[in-house]
């Protein structure tokens, strides 16, 4: 996949904005940006132009309010924010996001996944009645889950690559938060190669109810079975039947084509507080590759890995590392 660049993952989750030290009189004008106290020095902060534009909630789109980014991965429905905005229309406070754009002229009344730069442009023709538009249900019912997503930033340890913006379990299984808050889950890159081309896997079906740190799914190669932990819990949704047909793109792309299934949970922060991300899993899977280092000089020898890189097929190259004993290491269900 290449190497991401930092620039690109910065545009689309909107980090950066520019910042200050300020004094206590300016906390009140609000034209030099946001203002916060921490350790007792005021500092002034205003979103850069990326920032805003990056993940707009709806309700700042529609001009009902100056600046907010969405935190909650585009799931409307539990977010805790727009809850407390409806709230405010309820009491009058404040005006509906769909009111706000049932005001403008009919060729800017766009789509709400337009307003959140999740689709290109494409006008509403439901009067924001999101819940009587096929597109809208087609969009987060059928497109969303089926569009894989690559990762924007690929770092690479000794051959394994390890994304960025991907929450990892111990067990080699990873998860990703996507748009409308579904969680897609699969195996790293690590677990794929270690164990080589899978015969077939053992998914299991939508509509099945999974606990994080449990048995998800399995694999098999030859005489050979393997089980995998599932790093989240939540309600399957659809699962990659492309993975079951043709188990080598699990191999081929594990963090796009290759994923296993998708979740719905409720809570997804706290589904995901246990999980490694950024610099904690680049130093999980740095501690990773040197255990299996070890394990190799001790069956085969230091020139065991090609140049210091491991291959595809680590098992199949070595197996006197013993399969069991790869799966009980790093899978934790051996």
């Amino acid at each position: 996949m290449g190497e991401r660049t930092e620039k690109a993952r910065r545009a689309r989750v909107g980090y950066g904005s520019s910042y200050h030290k300020g004094v206590v009189g300016e906390l009140g004008e609000k034209s030099r940006g946001i203002g916060t106290v921490l350790g007792g020095q005021v500092w002034m902060i205003k979103p850069d132009k990326d920032a805003r534009t990056a993940n707009p909630c709806l309700w700042m789109q529609a001009g009902v309010v100056e600046f907010k980014n969405c935190n909650n991965y585009y799931d409307c429905t539990t977010c805790k924010y727009d809850q407390g905005m409806r709230k405010q229309v309820e009491k009058k406070k404040k005006i509906s996001w769909q009111d706000s754009m049932r005001r403008r002229p009919s060729l800017e009344r766009v789509c709400r996944h337009s307003l959140t730069n999740r689709i290109k442009r494409r006008l509403c023709a439901y009067d924001y009645e999101c819940s009587k538009c096929d597109f809208d249900q087609f969009f987060e019912d059928v497109w969303t889950p089926k569009t894989k997503n690559l990762p924007l930033e690929t770092r690479h340890i000794k051959g394994f690559e390890v994304p960025s913006d991907y929450y990892f379990h111990d067990g080699h299984t990873w998860a990703r938060i996507e748009s409308g808050g579904y969680i897609r889950v699969g195996m790293d890159a690590f677990a794929l190669k270690l164990l080589g081309k899978a015969d077939s896997f053992d998914l299991p079906l939508m509509g099945k109810e999974l606990e994080k740190n449990r048995i998800g799914w399995g694999m098999r190669r030859s005489e050979n079975g393997a089980e995998f932990i599932s790093p989240v819990s939540g309600v399957i949704v659809e699962v990659n039947k492309k993975v079951r047909e043709s188990p080598d793109r699990a191999n081929n792309e594990p963090y796009g084509d290759g994923w296993v299934f998708l979740l719905r949970h409720p809570d997804i922060k706290e589904n995901f507080k246990e999980l490694m991300r950024n610099s904690a899993s680049l130093e999980w899977m740095s501690k990773e590759v040197g255990k299996l280092e070890q394990m190799v000089e001790e069956v085969a020898g230091p020139m065991a890995a090609d140049g210091g890189y491991f291959g595809d097929d680590i098992y199949g190259s070595i197996p006197g590392l013993g399969w069991n004993n790869l799966t009980r290491t790093f899978l934790k269900t051996g």
